[in-house]
């Protein structure tokens, strides 16, 4: 069923886009409603599209950002080069005591609040109308719903309370200092608790659907790195991008943003079906990182996914997998430069990048195991071996020690979940579970097939060690539990 309002929207958002000067939009696309799909608006083919089309052509001056907003100009001692080139998280005197430099991440949320606060005064309303205001990325869950990722390591990257004392540390104040350009005369004042949720919609807003704008010959890609409180480090220009931005993403990808010097273009790279939809491409995420800033899941996403393990948990299968207590193995890790030693490593399958016309080649399993998580333990075995030669005799018995311990670790990890893989597949395939709980279903199962990877992998270079040897494999990691 249509809706009505929803329609009207969308319709005048594109005349709205198509009145820039630059701007294009082709014939044969059309926004519609995906919302049945969990997709909000998307852009569809009405025809077949062949491969190269330039599908519409957004100028830069469409561009939400510090050049085309006139906030900057407005108070320009709180975006002065200096302010904007000091990314030391410290407190600049030209921006006030408590606000902080508004390196480009926070300036860009400035610009958004006072833009979204002039409502019909700004030239970008009908960009704002439909913008989301509701939210599944991981910053909206409730706990119960976070309950629903188990042993996930997402879930330790959301930084909700970080992104709070941000606000108020660097956002807040520069809107409270400057009330009278930030609000029209007559509009009423939002209230902290207000302004605090309006920020984090706006920073949602940010993180799903923002660009790094460079130039055409720059490396760009869009979104930042890590988590979004500390994303962006201030030295590219960010913008919202309006059109783009209403391009729903998939690793199954057929369009590609072009950044030009007066204009950002997206232009199909394969041909396009009636009734597909374009799709852009925002990397070789994880579905749990996908959750997390954009708040979707895909399956065919589910090759990247990663599962991160922490050192302590590392430390943990070591000491099972050599029989040593706690006294001996903190011996041996005052051998070490703490400083060298890693907190966390990252479990992936490293995967081929896809190629120019967004098609994957190569295996999608795990081919090899974090070579960084190997050097750590191989160190601390290098020093047990040093103080206790007859527990690692030898170099086969060392790596047979190291990939043993990759292998506890990694069930140590598998066992963190409540449920197995076996369990959430069953879930999966009735199709019981929807919404943020399905999503969450869906992240953890593919960290655990991950794990079960990671497990079979490591057996199979135990296996492969013991045959070199001309030994059987099974009694490998007895012969590791050496008094």
């Amino acid at each position: 069923m249509s809706d009505p309002v929803f329609e009207e929207k969308s319709a005048k958002f594109l005349d709205w886009f198509k009145a820039w000067p630059g701007a294009s939009f082709h014939a044969d696309i059309e926004i519609q409603d995906l919302r049945r799909d969990g997709r909000g608006r998307g852009i569809i083919a009405r025809s077949d599209i062949p491969e190269d089309t330039v599908l519409f052509t957004i100028p830069r001056a469409a561009i939400i950002n510090t050049e085309t907003s006139d906030l900057a100009r407005k108070i320009p001692d709180v975006f002065a080069t200096t302010a904007l080139d000091d990314t030391d998280g410290e407190a600049d005197d030209d921006v006030g005591e408590t606000s902080g430099p508004p390196d480009n991440w926070v300036s860009l949320i400035l610009v958004m609040i006072y833009e979204y606060l002039q409502g019909d005064r700004s030239r970008w309303q009908p960009y704002f109308d439909v913008l989301p205001t509701e939210f599944d990325t991981l910053m909206w869950w409730s706990d119960k719903e976070l309950d629903w990722l188990q042993a996930s390591s997402i879930v330790a990257k959301i930084g909700k309370d970080d992104a709070d004392s941000m606000f108020r540390a660097r956002v807040l104040p520069i809107v409270e200092k400057n009330t009278d350009v930030f609000y029209p005369e007559g509009s009423r004042r939002l209230s902290e608790d207000e302004l605090i949720l309006l920020a984090h919609r706006i920073g949602s807003t940010i993180m799903a659907y923002a660009f790094d704008l460079e130039n055409e010959d720059d490396d760009v890609e869009q979104e930042g790195e890590d988590e979004w409180v500390e994303d962006r480090e201030g030295k590219i220009l960010m913008g919202m991008v309006p059109m783009a931005d209403i391009l729903n993403a998939d690793a199954e990808f057929n369009a590609h943003v072009n950044h030009e010097e007066d204009s950002l273009t997206v232009t199909a790279i394969k041909p396009i079906a009636a009734g597909q939809e374009i799709l852009n491409y925002y990397g070789p995420l994880g579905n749990g990182e996908l959750l997390r800033r954009y708040g979707y899941t895909s399956i065919h996403h589910a090759r990247n996914d990663v599962v991160e393990l922490s050192w302590d948990l590392v430390m943990s299968a070591l000491k099972q997998t050599l029989a040593i207590d706690d006294a001996t193995l903190g011996k041996v890790i005052t051998e070490l430069d703490p400083e060298e030693l890693e907190d966390a490593f990252v479990i992936d399958r490293d995967l081929e990048e896809p190629d120019s016309r967004g098609e994957f080649h190569g295996s999608k399993t795990l081919r090899s195991l974090p070579e960084d998580l190997r050097e750590q333990i191989n160190a601390i075995l290098k020093v047990v071996r040093k103080m206790s030669p007859e527990t690692i005799p030898d170099k086969q018995r060392r790596d047979e020690a190291c990939f043993s311990t990759m292998r506890r670790a990694f069930e140590l990890k598998l066992a963190g979940y409540p449920t197995s893989a076996d369990d959430d597949a069953k879930l999966l395939s009735n199709n019981t579970v929807a919404g943020r709980p399905g999503m969450a279903l869906f992240v953890r199962y593919g960290e655990k097939v991950l794990l079960q990877e990671a497990i079979n992998l490591s057996s199979e270079k135990i296996n492969a060690l013991v045959a070199s040897q001309g030994g059987d494999a099974q009694p490998s990691a007895k012969r590791l539990r050496t008094k």
